[in-house]
C-alpha cells in the first residue's frame, strides 16, 4: 500500500471517529427534558445486561444524575470533539503535513493511558485500541520524515 494510501485510510478511521461521536452527541440532546436514568434502565434491560453487574450499575447511576444542562454541555463537547475530528480527516485526505503531525500526537496521548490500564486488568479491547493508536503514530511519524526527503517519497 502506498504512503498516501494509508494516510487515506487513516483519514476516513478519524472521519468515522467524528461522525460516530456527532451522532452520540445527537442522541444526548435527544435526551434533554426526559427521564434518562429510566432510558438507561431500559436500554440495560434491552442488551439483556445484569444491572447489578458493574458497567451497567454505573451507567445507571450516571444517568441518574443527568441533567438538562449536564447532557447540553457533553452535547457540545461531542460536536467540537467531531469538528477537530472532520478537520483532521480533511488534512490527512489531502495529505498536509500538519493533520500527520496532529494526528501522530493526537493517537499518541493515549498511549500511556492504554498501558497503565492493561498493565492493572488485560483486556483485548484495550490492546487492540493501543495497537492500533501505535500503527497510527507509527504511519504519521513515518509520513511526517518521508516528507522531509521529498526524493525519497514512493
Amino acid at each position: 500500500m502506498r504512503l498516501s494510501s494509508a494516510v487515506r485510510a487513516a483519514a476516513l478511521f478519524e472521519a468515522a471517529k467524528g461522525a460516530l461521536v456527532l451522532l452520540a452527541g445527537f442522541g444526548l440532546l435527544s435526551l434533554v427534558h426526559h427521564d434518562v436514568q429510566r432510558f438507561a434502565e431500559r436500554l440495560v434491560a434491552h442488551a439483556h445486561l445484569n444491572p447489578a453487574s458493574r458497567y451497567p450499575r454505573i451507567f445507571v447511576e450516571v444517568a441518574g444524575r443527568a441533567t438538562d444542562s449536564r447532557l447540553m454541555v457533553a452535547a457540545a463537547a461531542a460536536l467540537v470533539y467531531s469538528a477537530i475530528r472532520f478537520i483532521e480527516a480533511y488534512g490527512l485526505w489531502r495529505v498536509r503535513r500538519w493533520a500527520e503531525w496532529f494526528a501522530a500526537i493526537s493517537a499518541g496521548i493515549y498511549v500511556p493511558f492504554e498501558l497503565i490500564e492493561l498493565r492493572s486488568r488485560f483486556s483485548w479491547l484495550v490492546a487492540a485500541t493501543l495497537a492500533a493508536n501505535l500503527a497510527i503514530v507509527a504511519l504519521m511519524l513515518f509520513a511526517v520524515s518521508r516528507a522531509r526527503h521529498p526524493s525519497r517519497r514512493p
